[in-house]
């Protein structure tokens, strides 16, 4: 059976869903980093001077960057498919002659999509700031397609798990927020004393970030390679998990 129509259709509602509310889910990033580059970028990174050779504006553009997109695909899932459940509106999916993976790869595709736009929005705003001369074109789309997909996989999941509203907002206040800033998103990881280091080591935001920058202003305090197995190891496990979850019914049949 072709299952295109039914993803195109989750594809494309997912889309008319953030895009018909914009000023809620696009101009909110391009306001916030224009602050970040104005205050960290220009009034601090004047003092700061150069972090590995580049200058701090353009050091933390990277960073800035791709925790906008790591939110925001984050926050398309997990806010849509719990809106589902909440509206009860999943109940349509389940009777629909729709494989799990069909599900879980619209509303997915929906995040990492409303996560690369708003990347790419940020991306135009840093140009008032700086000019990036991109240093690894693969590297970046690479890196930020990647990110987007973990975090739109680990929005579905809290999406499943959550019984409130209350429940999808932890985690990004306490746990993807924290991490962001933790992942070297203003500072080089070799700033920090040795056992801090070695802590912030176990964060796998830091790796995204700095395979991030590596690839638009050639830095990077981590091996690239690295990057690239944890981030697929990450997406592996999220996407079974969910596929369990969903087969299973967890959170959506009760």
């Amino acid at each position: 059976m072709n299952y295109s129509i039914a993803f195109r259709t989750l594809v494309i509602k997912e889309i008319f869903r953030f895009i018909r509310i914009w000023p809620q889910t696009l101009l909110p990033p391009a306001i916030t980093t224009a602050l970040y580059f104005l205050i960290f970028g220009k009034l601090i990174g004047d003092r700061i001077g150069t972090i590995s050779g580049a200058g701090y504006m353009d050091y933390i553009v990277p960073g800035i960057v791709l925790m906008s997109v790591i939110s925001h695909s984050y926050a398309n899932v997990v806010s849509s498919f719990y809106s589902t459940k909440f509206q009860r509106n999943i109940e349509e999916l389940l009777v629909a002659p729709i494989p799990n993976w069909v599900i879980l790869s619209g509303y997915v595709s929906g995040g990492i999509i409303r996560g690369l736009l708003v990347g790419v929005v940020v991306t135009l705003i840093s140009l008032l700031f700086t000019a990036i001369k991109v240093h690894h074109i693969g590297i970046t789309l690479s890196i930020a397609v990647l990110t987007a997909t973990v975090f739109s996989l680990a929005g579905f999941i809290n999406a499943i798990l959550a019984e409130s509203f209350d429940d999808i907002s932890i985690i990004p206040n306490f746990v993807l927020t924290p991490l962001s800033y933790l992942g070297g998103v203003f500072y080089s990881v070799d700033m920090l004393p040795g056992i801090w280091q070695t802590i912030s080591m176990g964060n796998p935001i830091l790796y995204m970030i700095n395979a991030f920058r590596y690839g638009l202003i050639g830095v990077t305090d981590i091996d690239i390679q690295m990057t690239f197995i944890i981030t697929g190891g990450f997406i592996v496990t999220l996407t079974l998990f969910s596929l369990y979850l969903l087969h299973k019914g967890i959170g959506i049949k009760n």
